[in-house]
Protein backbone atom coordinates (compact mmCIF):
# COMPACT_ATOMS: atom_id res chain seq x y z
CA UNK A 1 0.00 0.00 0.00
CA UNK A 2 3.06 2.00 0.07
CA UNK A 3 2.01 5.34 -1.46
CA UNK A 4 -1.21 4.74 -2.11
CA UNK A 5 -4.17 6.95 -0.85
CA UNK A 6 -7.17 5.59 0.62
CA UNK A 7 -10.21 7.46 1.26
CA UNK A 8 -12.03 5.11 4.21
CA UNK A 9 -15.71 6.75 5.92
CA UNK A 10 -16.76 5.72 9.40
CA UNK A 11 -13.16 5.33 10.62
CA UNK A 12 -13.64 6.52 13.85
CA UNK A 13 -15.22 3.11 15.40
CA UNK A 14 -15.83 -0.36 14.41
CA UNK A 15 -14.62 -2.09 11.45
CA UNK A 16 -13.53 1.34 10.17
CA UNK A 17 -11.71 2.10 13.05
CA UNK A 18 -9.94 -1.59 12.42
CA UNK A 19 -9.30 -0.81 9.12
CA UNK A 20 -7.77 2.29 9.58
CA UNK A 21 -4.89 1.16 11.43
CA UNK A 22 -4.65 -1.69 8.98
CA UNK A 23 -4.30 0.61 6.48
CA UNK A 24 -1.69 2.47 8.12
CA UNK A 25 0.22 -0.52 9.30
CA UNK A 26 0.76 -1.45 5.64
CA UNK A 27 1.87 1.92 4.51
CA UNK A 28 -1.12 4.04 2.75
CA UNK A 29 -2.01 7.17 3.07
CA UNK A 30 -5.34 7.44 5.10
CA UNK A 31 -8.18 10.24 4.69
CA UNK A 32 -9.98 9.24 7.42
CA UNK A 33 -13.66 10.49 7.59
CA UNK A 34 -15.76 10.74 11.12
CA UNK A 35 -19.05 11.80 11.75
CA UNK A 36 -19.33 13.24 15.02
CA UNK A 37 -16.71 11.00 17.29
CA UNK A 38 -13.66 12.90 16.43
CA UNK A 39 -11.76 10.95 19.57
CA UNK A 40 -12.18 7.70 18.02
CA UNK A 41 -10.88 9.32 14.80
CA UNK A 42 -7.86 10.14 16.61
CA UNK A 43 -7.30 7.43 18.30
CA UNK A 44 -7.82 5.28 14.97
CA UNK A 45 -5.13 7.10 13.11
CA UNK A 46 -2.94 7.30 16.17
CA UNK A 47 0.23 5.19 14.99
CA UNK A 48 0.00 6.67 11.49
CA UNK A 49 2.42 9.48 11.36
CA UNK A 50 1.04 12.86 10.63
CA UNK A 51 2.33 13.32 6.99
CA UNK A 52 0.20 10.04 5.82
CA UNK A 53 -2.77 10.81 7.67
CA UNK A 54 -5.89 13.67 6.94
CA UNK A 55 -9.18 13.17 9.24
CA UNK A 56 -12.34 14.92 7.86
CA UNK A 57 -15.34 15.50 9.09
CA UNK A 58 -18.14 15.08 7.24
CA UNK A 59 -21.73 14.64 8.66
CA UNK A 60 -23.38 12.10 5.47
CA UNK A 61 -26.99 12.42 6.43
CA UNK A 62 -26.32 15.91 4.88
CA UNK A 63 -26.47 15.94 0.90
CA UNK A 64 -23.80 18.22 0.52
CA UNK A 65 -21.10 16.86 2.70
CA UNK A 66 -19.81 13.89 0.68
CA UNK A 67 -18.80 16.01 -2.29
CA UNK A 68 -16.87 18.39 0.16
CA UNK A 69 -15.71 15.19 1.53
CA UNK A 70 -14.24 13.96 -1.99
CA UNK A 71 -12.67 16.81 -2.91
CA UNK A 72 -10.85 17.41 0.82
CA UNK A 73 -9.27 14.13 -0.03
CA UNK A 74 -8.26 14.85 -3.49
CA UNK A 75 -7.02 17.53 -2.70
CA UNK A 76 -4.55 16.49 -0.34
CA UNK A 77 -1.93 14.70 -2.58
CA UNK A 78 -4.10 15.23 -5.63
CA UNK A 79 -5.30 12.00 -6.54
CA UNK A 80 -7.44 9.02 -3.89
CA UNK A 81 -6.03 5.59 -5.25
CA UNK A 82 -8.86 3.67 -3.05
CA UNK A 83 -12.46 4.29 -1.84
CA UNK A 84 -13.72 2.32 1.40
CA UNK A 85 -17.38 2.90 1.68
CA UNK A 86 -17.71 1.79 5.15
CA UNK A 87 -20.20 4.38 7.21
CA UNK A 88 -23.34 3.02 7.93
CA UNK A 89 -26.05 3.70 10.47
CA UNK A 90 -28.61 0.85 11.35
CA UNK A 91 -32.07 2.78 12.79
CA UNK A 92 -34.97 0.46 13.33
CA UNK A 93 -37.58 0.18 11.51
CA UNK A 94 -39.99 -2.33 12.46
CA UNK A 95 -43.08 -2.59 10.45
CA UNK A 96 -45.58 -1.68 13.70
CA UNK A 97 -43.77 1.45 13.89
CA UNK A 98 -45.60 5.45 13.37
CA UNK A 99 -45.50 6.53 9.99
CA UNK A 100 -43.10 9.28 11.21
CA UNK A 101 -40.85 6.77 13.00
CA UNK A 102 -41.16 4.47 9.97
CA UNK A 103 -40.46 7.49 7.51
CA UNK A 104 -37.63 8.62 9.61
CA UNK A 105 -35.52 5.47 9.32
CA UNK A 106 -35.84 4.70 5.90
CA UNK A 107 -34.89 8.02 5.21
CA UNK A 108 -31.86 8.07 7.52
CA UNK A 109 -30.52 4.78 6.38
CA UNK A 110 -31.34 5.27 2.33
CA UNK A 111 -29.48 8.50 3.24
CA UNK A 112 -26.42 7.68 4.72
CA UNK A 113 -26.30 3.72 3.65
CA UNK A 114 -26.85 4.34 0.11
CA UNK A 115 -26.99 7.41 -0.93
CA UNK A 116 -23.88 9.23 0.36
CA UNK A 117 -22.09 5.84 -0.71
CA UNK A 118 -23.86 6.31 -4.21
CA UNK A 119 -22.38 10.33 -4.51
CA UNK A 120 -19.10 9.11 -3.43
CA UNK A 121 -18.48 6.32 -5.68
CA UNK A 122 -19.84 8.54 -8.87
CA UNK A 123 -17.06 11.03 -7.84
CA UNK A 124 -14.33 8.58 -7.37
CA UNK A 125 -15.22 6.30 -10.82
CA UNK A 126 -14.86 9.63 -12.86
CA UNK A 127 -11.76 10.11 -10.50
CA UNK A 128 -10.12 6.55 -11.44
CA UNK A 129 -11.30 6.28 -14.91
CA UNK A 130 -9.31 9.72 -15.85
CA UNK A 131 -6.05 8.63 -13.92
CA UNK A 132 -6.57 5.16 -15.29
CA UNK A 133 -7.92 3.42 -12.81
CA UNK A 134 -9.04 3.08 -8.71
CA UNK A 135 -10.06 0.65 -6.18
CA UNK A 136 -13.47 0.82 -5.00
CA UNK A 137 -14.73 -1.36 -1.78
CA UNK A 138 -17.97 -1.04 0.12
CA UNK A 139 -19.01 -3.24 2.86
CA UNK A 140 -22.25 -4.86 2.75
CA UNK A 141 -23.41 -7.26 4.69
CA UNK A 142 -24.95 -10.97 5.47
CA UNK A 143 -28.23 -9.72 5.94
CA UNK A 144 -28.50 -8.60 2.67
CA UNK A 145 -28.03 -12.00 1.34
CA UNK A 146 -30.37 -13.83 3.87
CA UNK A 147 -32.43 -11.19 6.00
CA UNK A 148 -32.15 -9.64 9.09
CA UNK A 149 -32.27 -11.33 12.21
CA UNK A 150 -34.03 -8.64 14.25
CA UNK A 151 -37.05 -7.83 11.88
CA UNK A 152 -36.57 -4.22 13.19
CA UNK A 153 -33.55 -4.16 10.65
CA UNK A 154 -35.65 -3.97 7.89
CA UNK A 155 -34.11 -0.68 6.61
CA UNK A 156 -30.54 -1.36 6.98
CA UNK A 157 -30.96 -4.67 5.59
CA UNK A 158 -32.42 -3.40 1.84
CA UNK A 159 -29.84 -0.34 2.26
CA UNK A 160 -27.00 -2.53 2.21
CA UNK A 161 -28.35 -5.36 -0.20
CA UNK A 162 -28.64 -1.69 -2.35
CA UNK A 163 -24.10 -1.06 -2.17
CA UNK A 164 -23.71 -4.41 -3.04
CA UNK A 165 -25.67 -3.76 -6.53
CA UNK A 166 -24.33 -0.53 -6.84
CA UNK A 167 -21.06 -1.66 -6.59
CA UNK A 168 -21.13 -4.83 -8.66
CA UNK A 169 -22.99 -2.59 -11.65
CA UNK A 170 -19.21 -0.56 -11.73
CA UNK A 171 -17.34 -3.31 -11.24
CA UNK A 172 -19.34 -4.36 -14.82
CA UNK A 173 -19.43 -1.32 -17.12
CA UNK A 174 -15.73 0.01 -15.52
CA UNK A 175 -13.83 -3.19 -15.71
CA UNK A 176 -12.29 -2.36 -18.97
CA UNK A 177 -11.03 1.13 -17.30
CA UNK A 178 -8.78 -0.36 -14.66
CA UNK A 179 -11.98 0.63 -12.05
CA UNK A 180 -11.60 -2.82 -9.83
CA UNK A 181 -15.17 -2.67 -7.06
CA UNK A 182 -15.66 -5.20 -4.68
CA UNK A 183 -18.09 -6.19 -1.83
CA UNK A 184 -17.50 -7.39 1.62
CA UNK A 185 -20.07 -8.97 3.33
CA UNK A 186 -19.11 -9.32 6.91
CA UNK A 187 -21.90 -11.42 9.66
CA UNK A 188 -21.73 -10.57 13.09
CA UNK A 189 -18.67 -8.85 13.89
CA UNK A 190 -17.84 -7.91 17.09
CA UNK A 191 -18.29 -4.57 17.71
CA UNK A 192 -20.24 -2.31 20.03
CA UNK A 193 -23.15 -1.72 17.30
CA UNK A 194 -23.54 -5.57 17.16
CA UNK A 195 -23.74 -6.08 20.93
CA UNK A 196 -26.47 -3.60 21.06
CA UNK A 197 -28.17 -5.80 18.28
CA UNK A 198 -28.07 -8.82 20.03
CA UNK A 199 -29.07 -7.60 23.00
CA UNK A 200 -32.52 -6.06 21.20
CA UNK A 201 -32.75 -10.24 20.27
CA UNK A 202 -32.21 -12.12 23.04
CA UNK A 203 -28.68 -11.27 24.14
CA UNK A 204 -24.81 -12.58 22.85
CA UNK A 205 -25.67 -16.14 24.33
CA UNK A 206 -28.63 -16.84 21.84
CA UNK A 207 -26.73 -15.09 18.66
CA UNK A 208 -23.37 -17.37 18.83
CA UNK A 209 -26.21 -20.79 19.26
CA UNK A 210 -27.07 -19.79 15.36
CA UNK A 211 -23.35 -19.13 14.33
CA UNK A 212 -21.08 -22.06 12.76
CA UNK A 213 -18.27 -20.52 15.07
CA UNK A 214 -19.90 -19.41 17.87
CA UNK A 215 -18.68 -16.22 18.17
CA UNK A 216 -18.05 -12.79 16.81
CA UNK A 217 -16.25 -12.47 13.45
CA UNK A 218 -13.08 -10.48 14.67
CA UNK A 219 -13.02 -6.67 12.67
CA UNK A 220 -9.22 -7.41 12.09
CA UNK A 221 -10.45 -10.17 9.48
CA UNK A 222 -12.44 -7.93 8.02
CA UNK A 223 -9.71 -5.02 8.13
CA UNK A 224 -7.23 -7.66 7.09
CA UNK A 225 -9.38 -8.58 3.85
CA UNK A 226 -10.07 -4.45 2.86
CA UNK A 227 -6.72 -3.81 3.12
CA UNK A 228 -5.83 -6.88 0.62
CA UNK A 229 -8.22 -5.51 -1.80
CA UNK A 230 -7.31 -2.12 -1.66
CA UNK A 231 -3.59 -3.09 -3.51
CA UNK A 232 -5.22 -4.30 -6.37
CA UNK A 233 -3.28 -7.43 -6.24
CA UNK A 234 -6.06 -9.52 -8.15
CA UNK A 235 -7.83 -8.05 -10.62
CA UNK A 236 -9.51 -10.14 -11.62
CA UNK A 237 -11.61 -10.90 -8.30
CA UNK A 238 -13.17 -7.44 -9.61
CA UNK A 239 -17.04 -8.02 -8.86
CA UNK A 240 -17.36 -10.12 -6.47
CA UNK A 241 -18.90 -10.33 -3.07
CA UNK A 242 -16.40 -11.43 -0.51
CA UNK A 243 -18.50 -13.07 2.65
CA UNK A 244 -16.84 -13.25 5.74
CA UNK A 245 -19.39 -14.98 8.55
CA UNK A 246 -17.77 -18.17 9.46
CA UNK A 247 -19.76 -20.21 7.30
CA UNK A 248 -22.87 -19.27 9.02
CA UNK A 249 -24.18 -17.96 5.84
CA UNK A 250 -22.84 -20.19 3.01
CA UNK A 251 -24.12 -19.36 -0.46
Amino acid sequence: MNGRTVLLTGASKGIGAVTARALGEAGAHVVAHYGSDEAGARAATAAIPDDRKLLVQAELAEPDATRRLWETAVAWRGRVDVLVNNAAVMPETPLDSGDEAWRRGWEQALQVNVRAPADLTRDAVGHFVERGGGVLIALSSWVAQRGPRDPALMAYAASKAAVKALTQAVARHHARDGVLAYVVAPGVVGTQLSVIAAERTGGTEALFAGLSMGEWVPPEEVATLIVFLASGRVRHLTGATLDVNGASYVR
